[in-house]
């Protein structure tokens, strides 16, 4: 039966709005009240009010980020995915491709990152490599988990029909492992654009990551913030983006759910 409490979008953003909105409220009476010099905390209206007189230069620059991001995280995707594949097809590879992986995960990008921008330049390709390094471990371990949990009874099933192995993969472990995917997506989506923005750091001719270093130096925290500002609109932005995929792919589970109602 159908819960009447069960939460509305309409609802959850109205909630999500009202929280945000109380925050940045006691922020500003907290700025206000405590006198906090600018250069130490500006208050959020000093905030929107640069990001409104620099909206253009901002704009330009998230979207050089953004491009990296996109980059970045369609890159570690594939080459993500595309492993899980290998080491579920090829079993006795897995132990090094994990361990190899692990490595990459445990290298710090802050580390990787300058040594990138002074082999490869100025130009977006470090960030994107930065930003597929960043995002390919969680998607290779989410979808290599989602290919080995196939219910044991479809498994015998597709073997008791003589299923080939690309067959039991297209048919039985993919579908299994999309809601992995997409689990791992809502995290590296956000992800991809603070790699891109930490990458921009280590130097960068363009983006918010340099905007933000520029503003750093100068100790012009207003515009630091408000480019922290765009990126988190950006990052929420794919998070979205990511929600609203898996609603359109992954439709049985909605089916699902709704049918247990």
């Amino acid at each position: 039966m159908h819960n009447g409490s069960t939460p509305t979008p309409k609802r959850d953003v109205i909630s999500a709005a009202g929280i945000v909105g109380a925050a940045l409220l006691a922020w500003e009476v907290a700025v206000r009240v405590e006198q906090t010099p600018v250069y130490i905390l500006p208050a959020p209206s000093v905030v929107a009010g640069r990001l409104w007189q620099n909206a253009g230069y901002l704009s330009g620059a998230a979207l050089v980020t953004l491009g990296e991001a996109l980059g970045g995280l369609l890159l570690g995707l594939v080459v993500g995915v595309a492993t899980a594949a290998l080491i579920t097809f090829l079993v006795h590879l897995e132990r090094g491709v994990l361990a190899l992986a692990i490595l990459v995960k445990a290298t710090p990008m802050v580390a990787i990152a300058p040594l990138l921008t002074i082999w490869l330049g100025f130009g977006p390709l470090p960030k994107v490599i930065v930003t597929a390094l960043l995002t390919f471990f969680p998607v290779l371990i989410n979808v290599h988990s989602g290919l080995h949990a196939v219910d044991d009874a479809a498994l015998a099933l597709f073997h008791s029909l003589h299923a080939g192995r690309w067959e039991v993969f297209r048919h039985a472990r993919w579908p299994s492992a999309l809601p992995y995917l997409f689990a791992a997506l809502k995290v590296v989506a956000p992800l991809a654009v603070t790699g891109a923005v930490v990458a921009e750091w280590a130097g960068a001719s363009a983006g918010l990551g340099r905007a933000m270093w520029l503003a750093y130096a100068n100790l012009n925290l207003p515009m630091l913030f408000a480019a922290v500002f765009c990126s988190a609109v950006m990052s929420i932005g794919l998070y979205v983006l990511v929600i609203a995929l898996e609603k359109r792919v992954i439709f049985w589970r909605r089916n699902v759910s709704l049918s247990a109602d």
